[in-house]
């Protein structure tokens, strides 16, 4: 499979820097996600419970529009502006996998961007 750029008007725009996602070798990699509305590009909450949904629901149709879905995750990377946020990023977190969750790794947010709590990559299955 050669690779492939994976983009939808569905999820937020990336910079021009990067793509939302990449197809290649089996796998769809998706890039760090923030909280953003697909629309009008601006952070979606003020909890971490309701910016970790955002960013889900952005990458539920990354996913999508790559053929792949949620339920083939085998990997995710979330970075949190705060670590006291960890809990209420869990909370959230199982709601979108109760069970057989992917294999899930944290980071602290390098850079501060006003208002925004969290960023989640993932690597799923195509």
């Amino acid at each position: 499979m050669p690779r492939q750029i994976v983009f939808t008007t569905k999820a937020a725009k990336p910079p021009s820097t990067y793509s939302q996602a990449v197809k290649a070798a089996g796998l769809v990699f998706v890039s760090g996600t923030g909280p953003a509305d697909p629309d009008s590009g601006k952070i979606i909450g003020t909890t971490i419970q309701e910016q970790t949904r955002q960013c889900l629901t952005n990458i539920q149709a990354i996913l999508e529009e790559a053929g792949s879905s949620l339920e083939k995750v085998v990997s995710a990377t979330v970075i949190l502006a705060e670590e006291d946020d960890f809990g209420g990023m869990n909370e959230e977190w199982l709601k979108w996998f109760p069970e057989n969750p992917p294999a899930r790794q944290g980071a602290k947010l390098p850079v501060r961007i006003p208002g925004l709590k969290v960023s989640i990559a993932v690597i799923a299955e195509a």
